[in-house]
């Protein structure tokens, strides 16, 4: 992989039996006809009543297990997607964690749990990706013990490996933008689209196609790369640019009503 050129993963986050089903119908056929390969975030066993959205689907680990099939990548999205801490975890991205802030015997048990599930339902999981981007030092401790090797987080350009074996692929949009070269994780929310923001992700998709790449591809490449001095860095800068950004948007908010 060119390392002067922009990259993209695409992940979608909070797939579970109650999401917006006809939307994602819409989705997944993009995906297909473009052959685009996302980052789904899975949540084991959701409990979060602001996701239930249409009626469960029966056949919802019959698809998980197709999507597998089709070479996707599927991530274990927390346990039950319920905030219980108002800690903000490594990244300082969002005040509250379903896992940030907890004990290690705490923690452990909800990891446990939602890692028999996807068992249970013939996944292996391998890659984990917080609900609300939070997480500690001791989630990334009990990841490492119960073998999930990749994280889908962090603001890194680029992806490396930790000195505890764990591959960080870095996730800092949420749409999809002009950067300079790196690997960005782009991630989307998809419950609460609109038709426009279907059609402007299918013409994002289409335009940027050939900068469009997959999990398994940037876990091959950047297997053996250590994180530098340049990505704490760069990790710095796009922190900043996101709580700015942030402020903005509520700024905004605040003067369109």
């Amino acid at each position: 992989m060119n390392p002067r050129v922009s990259q993209f993963l695409v992940r979608f986050d909070d797939i579970c039996p109650t999401m917006n089903w006809a939307l994602w119908t819409e989705i997944e056929t993009v995906l297909d006809e473009s052959g685009v390969k996302p980052i789904l975030a899975v949540i084991p066993d959701n409990k979060d009543h602001g996701l239930v959205v249409n009626a469960p689907r029966s056949s919802f680990w019959d698809k998980v297990r197709n999507w597998k099939d089709k070479g996707w990548a599927v991530g274990l999205h927390g346990y039950q997607h319920l905030y219980v801490t108002t800690q903000s975890g490594v990244l300082r991205l969002q005040d509250r964690s379903e896992f940030a802030g907890l004990s290690y015997d705490q923690q452990l048990t909800k990891l446990n749990r939602a890692i028999e599930i996807f068992r249970r339902e013939e996944i292996e999981p391998d890659l984990w990706v917080a609900p609300s981007h939070s997480f500690d030092w001791t989630t990334v401790r009990i990841l490492r013990e119960l073998g999930l090797h990749t994280i889908s987080d962090g603001l890194s350009r680029f992806p490396y490996r930790d000195s505890n074996g764990l591959l960080w692929v870095p996730q800092q949009l949420w749409r999809f933008r002009n950067v300079p070269a790196g690997v960005w994780t782009v991630c989307f929310h998809h419950n609460d689209w609109t038709n426009a923001q279907l059609t402007a992700f299918r013409a994002a998709v289409k335009r940027l196609r050939s900068h469009i790449t997959n999990l398994a591809h940037i876990s091959r490449v950047y297997a053996d790369r250590e994180m530098t001095f340049s990505d704490r860095i760069g990790a710095a800068a796009i922190y900043g640019f996101i709580r700015l950004a942030g402020y903005y948007d509520r700024l905004r908010q605040a003067y369109t009503g």
